[in-house]
C-alpha cells in the first residue's frame, strides 16, 4: 500500500499525464492514493505561487528604486540651481540686475519644485483612491473648444496648428470636467512640445460603444514601439529628445484620471505622429 502512494504521488510530481493504480485495491486504499497526489497538487500550487510572489516582490521592489531614483533626479536638479543662486546673493556676487535676474531664476525653480510634489500628491491620492469627485454629466464638445482656445497661444508661439474636429451633435460624458481637462491640457501640452514648427496637433471626440472617444493626434516624431507601453508610466520620458520636459507625470497623472473615470487611455497606431486616445462613460 505504502509503495503505491509512493508510486501514484511520485508520478504526479514529475508530470505523469495518469497515474496507474495497481489491481486489487480497495477504496479505502484509492482514496489514499487520490489524498496523496491532492496533497502533491497543493505543494506544487504553494510552490509556484511562492516563486510568483517572490518575482512579484522584485518587480515592486525594482520600481520602487527607480521611482526613488526619478524623484531624486529631479529634486536634485533644480534644488543645486537654487543653491548656487542663493549663495551668489548672499556672498554679494550678483548684484543689480544680475540680482534681479537671479531671483527671477529662484522663482522659476520654486515653481517647478512645486508643481512637481503638487503632481506626486495628486497621483498618489488618485491611486490609492482618495477620490472625492463630482460626476456630471459634461458636453465634451464645449469642453474641448474651450481648452483648445486657451492653449491656442503657446502652440501658436512654437508654430504648430491646434484645432478641433467635433461633431455636429453633442457628445455627452458622465466625468469631472476640471480634472478631465487637466487630461486634455496634459495631452495637448504634450502634443505640441514634441512637434515641429509647421506642424499640427488635432482634438477629436465622437461617440462610441457604451460610452466617448476622445482623440489628441500630432504629425510630430512619434513614439517608439519600445516606449509605447511604458509612456503612461510615472517619470518615464523614453528616448533622449523626451527627456528634458520636466518631471514625466503628466502621462501618468492623466491615465490615473481617465481610470478614475471608469474609461481607459492607450496609444493608437500612427504614422508620422502619436495619437493619444481615451475612453469615458456615456451619461445613463
Amino acid at each position: 500500500m505504502k509503495r503505491a502512494i509512493a508510486i501514484a504521488l511520485a508520478s504526479f510530481l514529475a508530470g505523469a499525464a495518469a497515474v496507474t493504480v495497481p489491481h486489487r485495491m480497495g477504496w479505502g486504499q484509492i482514496g489514499l492514493v487520490a489524498l496523496a497526489i491532492a496533497g502533491g497538487a497543493l505543494a506544487a500550487w504553494l510552490a509556484t505561487r511562492l516563486i510568483a510572489e517572490e518575482r512579484s516582490r522584485r518587480q515592486i521592489e525594482r520600481a520602487r528604486r527607480q521611482l526613488v531614483a526619478s524623484v531624486s533626479h529631479d529634486l536634485r536638479t533644480p534644488l543645486a540651481s537654487l543653491r548656487l543662486l542663493v549663495e551668489s546673493i548672499d556672498d554679494g556676487v550678483a548684484t543689480g540686475e544680475t540680482r534681479d535676474r537671479y531671483l527671477g531664476e529662484m522663482r522659476t525653480h520654486v515653481e517647478v519644485l512645486t508643481g512637481l510634489i503638487d503632481d506626486l500628491f495628486e497621483l498618489s491620492r488618485i491611486e490609492a483612491g482618495e477620490i472625492s469627485w463630482t460626476m456630471r454629466q459634461v458636453e465634451l464638445r464645449e469642453l474641448i473648444d474651450d481648452t483648445v482656445a486657451a492653449m491656442r497661444a503657446p502652440a501658436e508661439a512654437r508654430g504648430v496648428a491646434l484645432a478641433a474636429e467635433l461633431p455636429p451633435h453633442e457628445v455627452l460624458a458622465s466625468a469631472n470636467a476640471e480634472k478631465l481637462q487637466r487630461v486634455l491640457f496634459n495631452l495637448i501640452q504634450n502634443a505640441i512640445r514634441h512637434t515641429p514648427a509647421d506642424g499640427s496637433v488635432t482634438v477629436r471626440a465622437r461617440s462610441a460603444a457604451g460610452g466617448v472617444e476622445v482623440e489628441v493626434a500630432d504629425d510630430g516624431e512619434g513614439i517608439s514601439p519600445e516606449d509605447g507601453n511604458r509612456v503612461f508610466d510615472p517619470f518615464y520620458r523614453g528616448e533622449e529628445s523626451r527627456r528634458d520636459d520636466g518631471a514625466g507625470l503628466g502621462l501618468a497623472i492623466s491615465r490615473a484620471i481617465v481610470e478614475a473615470h471608469g474609461g481607459r487611455i492607450w496609444l493608437e497606431g500612427a504614422a508620422p505622429g502619436t495619437r493619444v486616445r481615451f475612453t469615458l462613460r456615456a451619461v445613463q
